[in-house]
């Protein structure tokens, strides 16, 4: 597979020639200066593409080209933020970039309640605790139809928790929540994301899949014109949150979202820890059943908390997903598109844990984007892939695949 890195551009604390140093060949970036809703000119995107090849690196996937709210919401007029997009994608393929990953998610982008989770090692992880959603929802943000989401003994463990927590604890959580994540194109404050969840109060699930679909019809033929592959991301978490409807949750979802068109620009990105923080999804199934439709991986590892509820980012070998049988799957992908002609299979390792030098004061970094945290995971999956590799070669596909389902 192609081995990418996530760079958040020329403000990222990571540079480009540190990203060469990872053993990565690719970047996966944005033009993330430039507003949601307008048209990357041909010029700026030629531009960034020119500074990461002068570093050595290709351009290999964008991610994202933000969704306008409008389209996902449905508003009048949301057409104009379609046919945008559709000539970003138009021009991302004149540039000759041809992956793009983009998300439906509404309003809130990926979330999180902790951003230094501490590990029993010292590291510090990414961790969505439910019930400290519950406590921004009921006692924070005040949301009218909040009640409803929650049992009662959720509400009362809510409760409990937000008078034991001092106000500094209550105004970092809500930073978390709403200041936006790297990669999360537009941060809130409570009064305007209370005004964007009521663009959503007629909005369902099935409104939101009109929507999902309206914008597909309105930017596939331009990806196909493009040869630009597009590559939908998973919720995260993978569940509705503050009311709003989620669609790309599970594989049922996916299924659907694939059967809006045949189209080969039309397909996922598989992001196993989105999709693993539920039970009911087999990471390993849907890369199988998935495998010519996705055009990019993410590959990290989350660990489920008491009910499943509540999870935080696992070491990228650990935790809740066989990453050992999503790497079968995806290598017996890229082996058959190597004897096909077909194109390469981009992955990039996801949210590392923060460490080392990483850890000390005054150091700038990303949380979830740290450069060691993800070093190390990248050399770990890279050792994966290699020894997948082997297996295949030296065992055969049919052998090694039975042997592994005998042993498990």
């Amino acid at each position: 597979m192609e081995h990418t890195w996530r760079w958040f551009g020329p403000h990222d604390p990571i540079s480009l020639r540190q990203i060469r140093q990872t053993g990565a060949t690719g970047v996966v970036t944005a033009l993330h200066e430039i507003p949601n809703g307008q048209v990357w000119p041909v010029h700026e995107i030629a531009a960034r593409k020119q500074a990461i090849e002068e570093a050595g690196l290709t351009w290999s996937v964008v991610e994202s080209i933000p969704v306008h709210e409008d389209i996902k919401s449905g508003e009048p007029g949301c057409e104009r933020w379609i046919d945008a997009w559709a000539q970003t994608v138009r021009n991302l393929g004149e540039c000759g970039i041809h992956t793009v990953c983009y998300n439906f998610m509404p309003v809130l982008d990926w979330t999180r309640t902790d951003l230094r989770f501490a590990l029993p090692d010292g590291t510090w992880a990414l961790r969505f605790d439910h019930r400290d959603l519950a406590v921004f929802d009921l006692h924070v943000l005040g949301r009218a139809d909040a009640l409803d989401d929650y049992s009662e003994a959720d509400r009362a463990d809510a409760a409990r928790r937000y008078e034991a927590m001092t106000q500094s604890e209550v105004d970092a959580l809500s930073a978390t929540i709403l200041a936006g994540l790297p990669g999360s194109e537009e941060s809130s404050t409570v009064e305007s994301l209370r005004a964007d969840l009521r663009r959503y109060e007629r909005v369902d699930e099935a409104a939101m899949r009109r929507h999902l679909a309206t914008f597909l019809a309105g930017v596939l033929p331009a990806a196909e014109a493009a040869d630009v592959r597009l590559a939908i991301h998973p919720d995260d978490p993978p569940r509705s949150l503050l009311g709003l409807p989620r669609i790309v949750s599970t594989a049922h979802d996916a299924r659907w979202i694939l059967a809006q068109s045949p189209s080969a620009a039309n397909g996922l990105t598989l992001c196993t820890g989105s999709y693993g923080v539920r039970p009911d999804n087999d990471v390993v199934e849907m890369a199988r059943e998935f495998a010519s439709r996705i055009h990019f991986v993410h590959l990290r590892s989350t660990q489920r908390e008491g009910d499943g509820r509540s999870f935080h980012e696992a070491p990228h070998l650990e935790g809740d997903v066989d990453m050992v049988g999503v790497m079968s799957a995806l290598v017996a992908e890229e082996r058959r598109r190597a004897a096909h002609g077909g194109a390469r299979l981009p992955m990039r390792p996801d949210h590392g844990h923060q460490m080392l030098y990483d850890q000390e004061p005054g150091r700038r970094a990303n949380p979830g984007y740290t450069l060691i945290g993800r070093l190390k995971g990248l050399a770990e999956l890279r050792g994966l892939e290699r020894a997948v590799n082997a297996l295949f070669a030296n065992v055969g596909l049919a052998e090694s695949l039975g042997s592994r389902e005998t042993s498990s």
